[in-house]
């Protein structure tokens, strides 16, 4: 009976290790609807160096990353207001999905004598910047992990866009393409923004058990990452509505509401996320909030009456394998795969997709990735969601 089904996206309280409410801790400021919310100020543009690490192409990059502190204070990222060199970007943001090919324009209106451009990603983490890649025009020098992925579209003398191949979901950020032309320079700032599902996530022994570390670790082991402050704010508004508290990206800790309730942090409180703000990353254990992205394969259904065992081998029968979490939510979010049939997944779980909600499917009136929860790996009870690669 898919009537029985719990919807992921509201509290699960009758699946084991499930209570109504997050642990007690302090009352929880809230980002909301028309208010704005919280934002990251990270720093633009690092003071002229006399030697800057980027003066010869050639030159051992081991600083690549530029520590705040020699930044000064901090800034909103934006562009300079004037710009000699550079054209400021019609759209500062640039969206594709995992798996494609994205440019990041970056034009000249003339060019100096003896410049450099350098594209850099912004690591608000480590309130620095990594660089992707150094040009003078004629020769360039690729650096850091990004290097075999990314290229200079240069489709004419002017053009010093950056093109990233096969896109993957740690790309999503702000970059910089910034101009060095001797003691000057100046520099725009563009956005990549993955399109894809944000779900919060827990393991078979109930909520909040996961530090930082573990909670990065199994969003990843489930095709995913975790989620920034920005995709699960996006995803509130979007209808992402849930009681437990769990780690994001920054190693702060939120959740998210949309109906205020009891349970939630109480009636009184607008609907919003609610944050708890940085938290021990080693010693305080909450859920998950997982950020994934567009599947570079195929999930489907394979019908049967099958415990968890004999579910993973029907996978392996048709050369695939039992799907991961964040693989069934990209199928449901990309694919519309709509389902009314519990099946296992790879982390022991079972949930089902719904795309078209209907009263016979859990009744539920939201599409969403409903759960059973992780039941005895014995039962043979379910089909199986497999995973196949292109």
């Amino acid at each position: 009976g898919c009537s029985s089904a719990q919807r992921l996206h509201s509290l699960p309280p009758s699946l084991p290790g499930h209570s109504a409410a997050p642990v007690p801790l302090p009352t929880p400021s809230v980002a909301q609807k028309g208010q704005g919310h919280r934002m990251l100020q990270i720093p633009l543009v690092a003071p002229r160096e006399p030697n800057p690490p980027w003066k010869g192409l050639g030159e051992n990059p081991l600083a690549l990353q530029t520590p705040a502190a020699q930044w000064g204070a901090l800034q909103t990222l934006k562009s300079p207001l004037h710009l000699q060199y550079l054209l400021e970007p019609l759209h500062p943001t640039v969206h594709t999905q995992r798996g494609a090919t994205a440019t990041l324009p970056c034009v000249l209106r003339a060019l100096p004598h003896n410049y450099r451009v350098k594209w850099s990603k912004v690591e608000p983490a480590n309130y620095g910047e990594s660089i992707i890649i150094i040009t003078n025009g004629l020769f360039h020098k690729n650096y850091g992990p990004l290097s075999p992925r990314v290229r200079l579209r240069h489709s004419h003398r002017y053009d010093a866009s950056l093109t990233i191949t096969d896109v993957a979901l740690e790309d999503e950020g702000r970059y910089r393409c910034q101009l060095v032309n001797g003691l000057e320079d100046e520099s725009i700032s563009l956005t990549l923004h993955l399109e894809g599902v944000v779900f919060p996530y827990q393991p078979s022994n109930g909520r909040y058990k996961f530090n930082y570390h573990e909670a990065k670790r199994a969003c990843e082991q489930q095709d995913s990452r975790l989620a920034t402050y920005q995709q699960l704010y996006k995803a509130w508004t979007e209808g992402l509505d849930w009681c437990n508290a769990g780690w994001i990206l920054d190693g702060t800790v939120h959740y998210p509401i949309i109906n205020s309730r009891e349970p939630c942090g109480g009636r009184l409180l607008l609907p919003g996320v609610r944050t708890y703000g940085a938290r021990d990353k080693q010693k305080d254990r909450f859920d998950a909030f997982c950020f994934t992205s567009a599947l570079q394969g195929q999930v489907y259904f394979i019908r049967g009456h099958l415990n968890f065992k004999e579910a993973g081998q029907a996978c392996r029968n048709q050369g695939a394998a039992l799907a991961k979490v964040g693989q069934l939510y990209s199928a449901w979010k990309f694919s519309q795969l709509d389902r009314c049939d519990g099946g296992w997944l790879a982390d022991g779980s079972v949930r089902y997709p719904i795309t078209t909600p209907r009263q016979r499917c859990g009744g539920l009136p939201e599409p969403g990735v409903r759960s059973f929860g992780f039941p005895s790996k014995e039962m043979r009870t379910y089909g199986s969601y497999c995973f196949v690669g292109k």
